[in-house]
């Protein structure tokens, strides 16, 4: 990719990912960020617009206007949107563009969303985010896959980002976070439904001591803040991303039902807190 700037990158979605990275990114000399967001020019997306040009970001009207001059695509999108956002990028990229896929979707996602990108001789590169962005920001470790998951990762480690390839075989990096993930918001769910029934029985205490005897190294009043704390703002797209793991799951021949109970439990703790004045 040496006719194309490594140092000038376009964002294709604008949430918190993607305010996170640019933030840092622009803070490097010599950085270029364009960025398209499907709120762009919407009521809703205003802010969102006002808050891109305050950072120094190219505002775009549309994804291949952002891609253009870019030598480095990164889709941050929703699990949903993931494989059509690929599915676009594949009618406008151009080879040699490096297109990191950044969104927690299912393996086949990305095996699928690769093809697309690839069909136009742009290099998709695979990444699984394995930790919440906003504390270490554009440190924050990230796993990636595919042929040109080292080449990438040499390219945006220089601009301070923690990339570390995991295989070239597209699918591996996020079945690790996946994975992670049945666990992490699995725990989760269970945390928030045993505070909730805990509290509203009025045996909040008694059932944490009885657990920090089981567990003696878990602060569970905290864990108990922070993890519903989690949920109630990041709910529905950890339900999102539990979908996926549910659909991962399904394809391996195993019982998607207890991921994508915890999807429904998550979505149902965003809403919860939504409705809290």
């Amino acid at each position: 990719m040496s006719h194309l700037n490594a140092r000038h990158i376009a964002f294709i979605g604008f949430g918190e990912v993607g305010q996170t990275f640019a933030r840092a990114l622009l803070s490097r000399p010599d950085v270029i960020v364009a960025a398209h967001d499907r709120f762009f020019g919407k009521p809703a997306g205003m802010r969102l617009m006002e808050q891109a040009q305050a950072l120094g970001v190219a505002v775009c009207a549309s994804a291949p206007l952002a891609a253009r001059e870019a030598g480095i695509v990164i889709s941050a999108v929703t699990a949903s949107e993931a494989e059509g956002v690929a599915r676009e990028a594949g009618r406008y990229l151009r080879a040699g563009q490096i297109f990191l896929d950044v969104n927690s979707a299912a393996p086949a996602t990305k095996q699928r969303a690769a093809l697309h990108v690839e069909a136009a001789g742009a290099h998709y590169v695979e990444a699984a985010v394995m930790a919440p962005v906003l504390k270490p920001g554009l440190a924050v470790p990230i796993l990636a896959g595919g042929p040109h998951a080292a080449e990438a990762s040499v390219l945006l480690n220089a601009l301070g980002m923690n990339i570390t390839p995991v295989a070239e075989a597209y699918g591996v990096a996020s079945a690790i976070k996946l994975c992670r993930s049945i666990m992490i918001k699995g725990i989760e769910a269970l945390m928030l439904d045993c505070a909730t029934a805990s509290a509203r029985w009025g045996v909040t205490q008694d059932v944490f001591d009885s657990l920090t005897r089981t567990f003696p190294s878990i602060d569970f009043h905290s864990l108990a803040r922070d993890m519903t704390e989690r949920v109630a703002t990041h709910g529905v797209r950890r339900a999102a991303e539990m979908l996926e793991a549910g659909e991962m799951l399904g394809a391996l021949g195993l019982d998607p039902d207890l991921a994508n109970a915890v999807a429904a439990a998550q979505l149902r703790g965003a809403r919860i807190s939504q409705r809290t004045p």
